[in-house]
């Protein structure tokens, strides 16, 4: 079963369904459900996590939606204030809003600060408590390694190797994935080898992003990786097929049953998404 571990979903910015001001979208149109589902039929994705996007706010119902319309299909974590610490009142029946598996989180660099001067200690503990999955993105992965000690029954997902765009396309990429490989110490963190198309200097397959998911796959493992593509982030790099290949065909220290793993089995089985 091949499993995508990140997709984004949204609908127009207009004046009853608003985004975040002064925010722009992956590509200039919606990218719609009607536009997903026969891509994936076409490459042969069976599933897909919809993370709802960041421009559209703290808002989950378009993702929800996609739930409602192929239940089983999709699955959400779905988005929260995190600066709102009275957000925790909703996290015992998270899990009961049918498809949502847990949270995901950003921290872009105006919110690093978040991670130091106490405006997140409240939700690592609480998302711990009621086992809700947490995929983190935005800030440097020694952050992470803290909440990872301290919580260590609480699920961590590193997305997109554990960097950032600007990190990626920089001479520090390589520094970035050391520190996202020390957090493989966490059992509990896992990460996402995902939209390496967009991070590639290179066009398909993506020659150059090889020796950094090798780096990340030695130090997880085949149980705590997962393949994902944040299509609409690259959009134009590739089909959704080659993006399969890219990890099926071309990188070749993977098993058969490595490919088992990373690309569907071990994203369900982290979410516990039966």
């Amino acid at each position: 079963m091949i499993v995508d571990a990140q997709v984004h979903l949204w609908k127009a910015d207009t004046p009853d369904r608003p985004w975040l001001p002064n925010r722009v979208a992956q590509l200039p149109e919606p990218f719609l459900i009607e536009q997903l589902v026969p891509m994936m039929d076409e490459a042969g994705v069976e599933r897909a996590v919809i993370v709802p996007p960041s421009w559209e706010g703290d808002r989950n119902d378009y993702a929800l939606e996609a739930v409602r319309r192929y239940p089983g299909r999709f699955a959400v974590m779905g988005r929260i204030p995190v600066a709102e610490p009275k957000t925790a009142a909703l996290f015992a029946d998270w899990k009961k809003q049918p498809g949502m598996l847990g949270i995901r989180v950003t921290f872009h660099p105006p919110q690093w600060s978040w991670l130091t001067d106490g405006t997140a200690d409240w939700f690592w503990p609480a998302a711990e408590k009621y086992n809700l999955p947490v995929m983190f993105y935005g800030a440097p992965m020694p952050h992470f390694a803290r909440v990872a000690e301290r919580h260590p029954q609480l699920t961590m997902i590193a997305d997109h190797l554990g960097v950032t765009g600007e990190i990626a396309k920089s001479e520090k990429l390589p520094e970035a994935i050391a520190e996202t490989a020390a957090l493989a110490k966490y059992p509990n963190v896992s990460v996402k080898l995902s939209t390496t198309p967009f991070y590639s200097a290179e066009p398909y397959p993506f020659r150059d992003m090889t020796v950094h998911i090798r780096r990340l796959f030695d130090a997880f493992g085949p149980r705590r990786c997962y393949w994902g593509t944040d299509l609409t982030n690259s959009y134009n790099k590739a089909t959704y097929k080659q993006r399969i290949i890219h990890f099926t065909e071309t990188l070749d220290f993977l098993s058969a049953e490595d490919k088992e793993w990373v690309m569907g089995r071990a994203i369900l089985d982290r979410l516990g998404w039966a």
